[in-house]
C-alpha cells in the first residue's frame, strides 16, 4: 500500500476514534460494547441466535446447523487464512482499560467480530423476514463498532472485515440455494 492510502487510512482511523471516545465514557455504552465484544468472542451470538430460532421453530434446527458449521468455516478462513498476511498491530495490546475483554491472539486486519457478524447476518437474512433482517444487521453493526470502542481494532480493520464477511455470506447464500 502506498503513503498515500496508508495517510488516508490512518486519519480514517483517528477521526473514528475520536469520535467514539465520548461513548468510553458512559456506563451504558461501556457495558453495550463489553457485552457485544463478548458475545461477538468465537461467534457466540450467532450460535445463541440460531439455537433460539431453533427452539422457537423445530423446523429451523436443519438452519442453526447450518449456521453453526458455516460459522466455524468461515473463522478458519478468516483467522487463519487472511490474517496472517497482514499482521497488522492492534490499536491496543489488550484494549482499552474502561472496558473488561478477553486479549485476542491474532493480528488486527480484518476484524474477525466484524467479519463474523456480517457473515452471519447475510446468511441469516436468507432465512428470515424484514424485521429480522434488520435485527441481524443490527447486531451485526453493533459487535463491529464495538471492536473500535473497545480500542481493540481500527475502523479500517472492521470495515475490511465487515466487507470480507458480507463477501463470504453472499457466496454462502448463492452456495444455499443449490441444496
Amino acid at each position: 500500500m502506498n503513503e498515500s492510502r496508508r495517510a488516508k487510512l490512518h486519519a480514517l482511523d483517528l477521526r473514528v476514534d475520536r469520535f467514539l471516545e465520548p461513548t468510553r465514557n458512559f456506563k451504558p455504552t461501556i457495558w453495550l460494547f463489553t457485552t457485544a465484544t463478548a458475545l461477538g468472542d468465537f461467534g457466540m451470538l450467532w450460535h445463541i441466535v440460531g439455537i433460539v430460532r431453533a427452539v422457537a421453530d423445530r423446523n429451523r434446527i436443519y438452519q442453526a446447523l447450518i449456521l453453526s458449521s458455516l460459522m466455524g468455516v468461515e473463522s478458519l478462513l478468516v483467522n487463519q487464512g487472511i490474517k496472517p498476511f497482514f499482521r497488522r498491530q492492534r490499536p491496543t495490546v489488550k484494549g482499552d482499560t474502561r472496558f473488561k475483554i478477553r486479549k485476542p491472539r491474532t493480528s488486527s486486519f480484518p476484524s474477525g467480530h466484524a467479519s463474523s457478524a456480517f457473515f452471519a447476518a447475510v446468511v441469516l437474512s436468507r432465512w428470515s423476514t424484514w424485521p429480522a433482517i434488520a435485527l441481524w444487521f443490527a447486531f451485526a453493526l453493533t459487535v463491529a463498532t464495538s471492536r473500535v470502542a473497545v480500542r481493540i481494532h481500527h475502523a479500517s480493520d472492521i470495515f475490511a472485515g465487515a466487507i470480507i464477511g458480507a463477501a463470504m455470506g453472499i457466496v454462502t447464500r448463492i452456495t444455499l440455494t443449490f441444496f
